[in-house]
């Protein structure tokens, strides 16, 4: 290009960015603030309305959802065919499963809200072991205890019984008969894993098939699935289990090897003072007689 259309060039392009934006870069930041502030404004807004419309959905879908469950319960009953009874079984697991995602759906959608905790003191040595006796009989696992750290948090009990119900139905789901799960709380402190002030961790380990590494990104999301491989939960566990955790002020983590198994950390606020512990020894819950015994 000739020197002078080079030059007239330049003069274009150098009146067309004072024309196009004629701010200096302080104005260009007050300029943006009312923008972003009405933007931040509809976003908020927004999100407000998705979770009033989850939660009225959830409580509209429980009654008819009750309802024809007990008539399918009724049904189940009278039937001797084995064709019907199969059919009949069929349709009740369907509801069920409507059912919790019904009810996880609640869940989540109250998470955000204020009046969504109520807080008490939660010993999670003696809470981890309730769990693991009401979960016991459920499934033909090796039920075992890791680490079992003395950690009172303030928490929400109910709302924590049902993170840990879903992480122990997704490793239920994710494993075979005689497979490893395994419940530890390993509180922070130099006796224990963490730093001081770190977060107490309440894990749930598997010894099942593990996650396949392009699947733990979204692992937590609504309505994502592990393995479609295995029968279909519901697809809010895990994001019910994040909803909970983050609501208490911690989060949850997954670490998982495809072929070994995976293990989920539900991180919580950990208390203020040292730390009592257990020894370290671990225990194993025997699935025939359900006594407590440590491994030698």
């Amino acid at each position: 290009m000739p020197t002078a259309d080079a030059g007239r060039l330049a003069g274009l392009t150098r009146f067309a960015i004072r024309v196009s934006w004629p701010f200096r870069p302080g104005q260009r930041r007050l300029a943006a603030e009312p923008e972003a502030r009405v933007v931040g404004e509809e976003n908020a807004r927004l999100l407000a309305t998705q979770r009033r419309f989850l939660q009225d959905a959830s409580h509209q879908l429980r009654t008819p959802i009750t309802i024809a469950l007990g008539h399918a319960e009724l049904l189940a009953r009278a039937l001797v065919d084995r064709q019907e009874g199969h059919d009949i079984q069929v349709v009740l697991g369907e509801l069920n499963r409507l059912r919790r995602i019904a009810e996880r759906l609640l869940v989540i959608a109250a998470a955000e809200g204020p009046e969504f905790l109520r807080l008490e003191p939660v010993a999670l040595d003696s809470f981890t072991m309730e769990i693991l006796r009401r979960w016991r009989p459920t499934a033909n696992r090796r039920w075992q205890v890791g680490r079992l750290d003395k950690a009172t948090v303030q928490a929400d009990r109910e709302r924590l019984s049902l993170a840990v119900d879903a992480l122990l139905e997704n490793a239920v789901r994710h494993t075979a008969d005689d497979d490893v799960i395994k419940l530890s709380v390993v509180a922070p402190g130099p006796a224990g894993s963490g730093p001081a002030g770190s977060r107490v961790r309440m894990v749930v380990a598997d010894a099942g098939q593990g996650i396949p590494p392009e699947l733990l990104r979204h692992i937590f999301d609504r309505f994502r699935s592990g393995d479609s491989g295995h029968p279909r939960g519901t697809g809010l566990g895990l994001a019910l289990v994040r909803a909970v955790a983050r609501a208490h002020g911690g989060d949850v983590e997954v670490h998982s090897t495809p072929g070994y198994g995976s293990e989920f950390e539900l991180l919580l606020p950990a208390p203020s003072g040292p730390p009592a512990l257990l020894p370290p020894a671990p225990a194993v819950v025997d699935s025939g007689g359900g006594k407590l015994a440590r491994k030698p």
